[in-house]
């Protein structure tokens, strides 16, 4: 059976803009994760320095999960719809947190600069930070798990609404992607740090990241080896096809090599290198748990070709998608280029200090 279909190549692109998502705004999220931590004598510093960098760009980053939604609420509608409802809880707290830690970033931004309404702001960004990957994490372990395809629709509201996500599996791949985007965003500022700090601060906020983003990642390690461990019991045919066969071994390989490479090129202080490991790391992760699922979109029964919608809506979709792109990437690149080529207000916060 050939894997270049209409509906193969649909699913794909949902997850390589999940893929696109993780690596850039799953980074947002751990620098939310960052300035709850913010701590020393360079707290301010650091937290200016966040802000700097995922100010400009953040939430354009929820282009790719809109694009994730729209493509399977519309080529593949079924599943859309037990994901929806399955998923009901995980999915609008969700929401609900990228809401409260977007407006609570711009209030704290553009109210009044004193302390207390700067913590409540802060504090809200940040618990917002915290809790959003968590849930994200777990609506994928639920899913991973076969929970939301084996769940009985005509059974009460916590069978159908709790049960499939409140499992110590899903809530250990919550906490695998909340610690994996905090090593992604330590990882990204330390090269952040270079390009925004004063001369004076720079190598202290190097040290500063550098050491999170060291600990963070040993502590991806260990979120991982939770997650295969309960993987045994709560999720078998994903630890199977993660831990069977040639290819495994082959991305087992690539995934330990890019983590480590990450690692080696922090201990180095060469961050480009760190921050390109780091995503082909985070890349590795999200693309061997597709795989693993494949060729189910809703595991253990709902299969991509089974739930695809209409070939004609498949083709039209992807005509659409592949027109927008033509406006997105040029878009987002030109984003980046301007900002990030501007003085920073970090700089700025650190000139009058």
């Amino acid at each position: 059976m050939s894997l270049l279909t209409l509906p193969n190549v649909v699913a794909a692109l949902v997850v390589l803009s999940l893929n696109a998502y993780a690596v850039m705004g799953g980074a947002d999220y751990g620098g939310g994760v960052w300035d709850l931590l913010a701590s020393g004598p360079r707290k301010k510093a650091q937290r200016a320095l966040i802000a700097d960098a995922i100010g400009p760009i953040w939430e354009a980053n929820h282009v790719w999960l809109i694009l994730v939604v729209v493509l399977v609420f519309t080529c593949f509608p079924v599943a859309f719809a037990r994901l929806a409802v399955v998923l009901h809880v995980p999915i609008t707290l969700m929401l609900i947190g990228v809401v409260l830690r977007g407006s609570a970033f711009t209030f704290r931004t553009y109210d009044s600069k004193r302390d207390a309404v700067q913590r409540r702001w802060g504090t809200t960004f940040a618990i917002a930070s915290v809790v959003t990957p968590v849930l994200l994490g777990v609506c994928l372990g639920a899913l991973a798990s076969g929970g939301v395809g084996e769940a009985d629709l005509a059974r009460g509201f916590r069978s159908v609404l709790l049960d499939s996500w409140l499992t110590p599996f899903a809530l250990a791949v919550g906490l695998f992607t909340l610690v994996l985007f905090a090593f992604l965003a330590a990882t990204y500022l330390t090269l952040e740090a270079a390009t925004s700090a004063r001369r004076d601060e720079e190598e202290a906020l190097h040290d500063d990241f550098r050491r999170r983003a060291l600990w963070s990642g040993v502590a991806v390690f260990a979120a991982a080896l939770l997650v295969l461990l309960l993987a045994g019991a709560a999720a078998p045919r994903l630890r199977a096809g993660l831990t069977e066969g040639g290819w495994a071994l082959a991305l087992h390989l690539v995934t330990a090599a890019a983590a480590l490479t990450a690692l080696a090129a922090l201990w180095t202080r060469r961050y480009a290198v760190a921050r390109i490991a780091a995503i082909a790391q985070v890349s590795c992760i999200l693309w061997g748990w597709a795989w693993a699922q494949f060729p189910y979109v809703v595991p253990p029964s709902l299969t991509i070709a089974a739930g695809a919608a209409p070939p004609i809506t498949l083709a039209l979709t992807l005509i659409g998608v592949a027109v927008g792109f033509t406006v997105l990437v040029p878009s987002l690149w030109y984003l980046f280029r301007i900002f990030k080529g501007r003085e920073t207000a970090f700089q700025r916060v650190g000139e009058h200090q």
